[in-house]
Parts: structure tokens; sequence; C-alpha cells
């Protein structure tokens, strides 16, 4: 569904009252369920509570019999009844084995809390197989030198994530206060993400919603799609700064985070990234005026604009500006004179 009218929730975790776990350093802990979270799955009514814990890692501490429902092990999908128990003692975290490097960072701004980064395209985010070393946690962890306690072994301090062609501004934590205030505030989507995009065609209305479920492509498993049968809830907002005939300039506003998002629905909706090697066109443009603008991105045309979030440690609500990098601005320059109309900036307006 495209256009539809949604407005955005802010849910609050819901803290049991008869939670005995003092604080996040303890390494135990013991629930007794009440009335009101009958029905709960278990890793979702864990994911509720304080003990800062995603889902997918109370899920993970469920499976590997971490966590038990009434001192026996169970599935995530447990439905909670009144009078159980939920208990843990919960794993010593596991050394890190990632190497420090000393990769160049473009840091937009630091404090003891938090550090912000504008991630250039071509760098993967954490370690993975196939990409065990130059990535942004080699990096930081190069740079920050406290950050081996926070969030696992592989994924110190990362509170979200860019593709590894995809540009633009992040943030990450530099403790456990601050990464578990980041993660609660991306759950409940209080964090405004900004992208800039350059997609194909002309887009006829000046802005919009995609409003169209994600999931994993049946066949493709490196593919995301909005037509998976077991899609969850993704929305993205969009507004036109500017055409320019085959292409359109956007502003994106997602406002869930699913892999591959802006570039499934964008692709979803017949306007799919320029540059984009998964979900862009296969077929080459045949307007020749287009073809040298088009080979200025060797990557999906896809920025982290801007980022706004309330600072961990003071509340403040703060903004994090990452420029418009090299390749796009030359690419809209290129767009631009190919077009034939006056000169354009980013700030929306005709120079004239």
């Amino acid at each position: 569904m495209i256009d539809s009218k949604f407005q955005i929730p802010n849910p609050k975790s819901q803290i049991n009252p008869n939670l005995q776990y003092p604080n996040t350093n303890e390494k135990s802990f013991s629930i007794l369920v009440t009335a009101k979270d009958q029905g709960k799955r278990i890793d979702q009514f864990l994911a509720e509570t304080d003990l800062n814990l995603s889902r997918s890692q109370a899920k993970h501490l469920i499976e590997q019999k971490h966590i038990l429902l009434n001192h026996r092990p169970a599935k995530p999908s447990a439905r909670l009844k009144p009078g159980d128990t939920i208990s843990a003692t919960l794993p010593t975290p596991k050394p890190l084995s990632i190497a420090p490097e000393p990769i160049p960072l473009n840091i937009l701004y630091e404090d003891d809390s938090i550090i912000a980064i504008d991630k250039p395209s071509g760098m993967v985010v954490h370690p993975a197989p196939g990409n065990p070393s130059g990535t942004l946690v080699n990096a930081l962890l190069y740079h920050c030198k406290d950050l081996s306690g926070i969030n696992g072994a592989l994924r110190p301090g990362i509170v979200h994530r860019l593709d590894k062609e995809t540009s633009g501004v992040m943030v990450v934590a530099k403790n456990d206060g601050a990464y578990h205030h980041l993660t609660r505030q991306f759950k409940n989507r209080t964090v405004k993400k900004v992208y800039l995009a350059i997609a194909y065609g002309d887009m006829k209305q000046k802005e919009g919603l995609i409003d169209a479920p994600i999931g994993r492509h049946p066949d493709q498993r490196k593919k995301m799609t909005t037509r998976s049968k077991k899609g969850r809830v993704a929305l993205t907002r969009w507004k036109v700064l500017e055409r320019f005939e085959a292409f359109t300039l956007l502003e994106i506003y997602p406002e869930t985070g699913r892999t591959h998002q802006i570039r499934v629905h964008l692709s979803a909706i017949g306007h799919p990234l320029l540059g984009d090697p998964l979900y862009g066109r296969k077929k080459a443009v045949q307007d020749l005026k287009w073809r040298e603008c088009i080979k200025r991105m060797n990557r999906q045309a896809l920025h982290a604009h801007r980022l706004e979030l309330d600072h961990p440690q003071t509340g403040e609500r703060v903004l994090f500006v990452a420029p418009i990098p090299q390749d796009m601005k030359e690419t809209l320059e290129c767009l631009n004179l190919q077009s034939s109309r006056p000169p354009f900036s980013l700030d929306g307006r005709r120079r004239r």
C-alpha cells in the first residue's frame, strides 16, 4: 500500500514490578510473571523488561538454555501464565577476538558516551564471513580503547547498521549505558533518520508512504522482498527534492529498520535506486545522454544524511549531519546538466 496515512507509534517498555534484578551488571535474575503478562511469548516479555535484552538476544539465550521457564528449558515462543518463574544465569561475555586496525575515520562528533561517524561507501560495519577485517568495528577498536565489553564479541557498541555500499552517518555507543539507551530509542522508533537517494524514473507525486512488509526472498537468500509470506512491518516515507526527467532525487524517512528496506521499497514501486546491483534495473539505459551520469555511480545512490536522537547521557536532542559524498554530488551535477535545467543546490532551490 502506498501513500496511506500512518502515525508513528511510540511504545514504552513494560517493566514488570516483580523483576528481581537490581542492575544490568548482575549475571543472574528471577522474574515472577503476573496476570498482566499472561499470554505473552517469553522472548517478547523479556525484551520489554529493563534487562536491556533485545528480542533476538533473549531468543538466543533461551535456545542456549541460559534462560529457563519454571526451572526447565523452554522455546522462545512459549506463552506465559501467571505464577510462572523465569530465571537465568547469563554467560560471561566472550573475549573479543577482533584486531584493532588503524583505519581512518571521518568523525562528526565524539564524547565519553557516543561517537558519530560518516561511514564511507565500501566499508562493512562489522566482521562477517568474507569480511574478517577492514570493517568499521576494526577501526573503532583502534580509535576507542574501551569498546570490547559492549554488545558481544563481534559488534561492540553497534546499535544500527548501514549496508556496505551505503554511505553516511552512524552513531556508536562507547559504554554499556549509552548502548542500552540508544537501542531502546531505535526499538521505540524515536530516532529520526533521513536519507538522500537518486531513483530511476519521474516520481509524479511530491511525497508518499510505502507500507509493505519485508521478508527474506524465498529463492535468492541474499535478497529481501515485499512478497514474502513471513514479511515484517516496514514503512518508508519519501519526498521529492528534485526531478531530472528520467531520475528523481528523494529525501527518505524510514520509520522502521528492515534489512535493505529503502532499496526494496523503491524497487517494489518501480523506482529502484540508481546503481543498485541487487534491486536495480538490469537493462542498460538506452538514452545516451544519461549514460555518462550513470557511470559516475558505482554503487547504490543512497546516503544516510541526517540522524537525530536523544543524547544517552544528557537527554538533549542532538542532530548529526553527513555531507553528501562526492560520487553522488557529481552524479547530481551531471543529471542536472543533462536535463537542461537551471543550476540546482541541495537545499532544494533552483539558483537563478
